[in-house]
């Protein structure tokens, strides 16, 4: 019997070598990317959606390019310092890709940029593990907006209900999520099946570079903690 292509080995050269040039693809297409455009933004995001992002990014396709990934790679791809910055100033940009963030790189207008990151932002369903941003508490009494067929789903989701000629009744008060606290499974799916939304998707730029000047946008951010190589 011929052997199953799962259980043919593969040896760690071959994934190192693939690791390798992955890095060294997005290196090139970022250094790529500068050449052609004019403009470098670093940007940070919240509750990342890759569905809504993905519509986001199609208002640059023909202008822009985004990068995300690991930051280290994206630092390699600029410059970590003014000594291996690819271009004059822009490991001001590198040093600020930490945490959640991405690249644009555009020739969109400063103006147009900015006021399409600052108009973006999507509510959407929170998921498991996520910080609570508030405290979400149903109290005792009819659940009219659940179907009796419902009744023992929310029972395993914790909740101390009964039906009462037909209708869900929540036996006491009963606390979904607690504001500052991850959420636990069932408090996101409770949540879901209540239809709110505490997750915000956002995009923040956090700084722009050009050939003629570098900004920042973030006030919490000083400039003398970029500017030395």
């Amino acid at each position: 019997m011929p052997k199953s292509k799962r259980d043919r080995p593969v040896t760690l050269s071959k994934t190192k070598k693939k690791g390798r040039e992955h890095k060294e693809s997005i290196v090139n297409g970022i250094r790529e990317a500068v050449e052609k455009y004019k403009s470098v933004y670093v940007f940070s995001f919240e509750n990342m959606r890759n569905i809504k992002f993905k519509e986001f990014r199609q208002k640059f396709r023909h202008n822009g390019r985004f990068f995300m990934g690991s930051n280290k790679v994206m630092q390699v791809a600029l410059g970590r310092s003014a000594s291996d910055e690819i271009r004059p100033g822009i490991f001001k940009a590198s040093k600020l890709l930490h945490g959640d963030a991405g690249l644009l790189v555009t020739d969109m207008p400063k103006e147009e940029v900015e006021s399409l990151f600052n108009a973006y932002e999507d509510s959407d369903f929170s998921r498991t593990g996520s910080t609570a941003v508030e405290t979400v508490e149903l109290k005792e009494g009819p659940l009219e907006q659940f179907t009796h067929e419902m009744e023992p789903f929310l029972r395993k989701q914790g909740m101390p209900v009964r039906l009462n000629k037909g209708t869900v009744e929540l036996l006491s008060d009963f606390v979904v999520c607690e504001e500052g606290k991850p959420l636990s499974p069932e408090s996101s799916r409770i949540l879901r099946l209540l239809g709110i939304k505490l997750a915000t998707f956002k995009l923040n730029l956090v700084c722009r570079w050009s050939p003629n000047d570098f900004e920042l946008y973030r006030e919490v951010l000083d400039l003398s903690d970029v500017e030395t190589s």
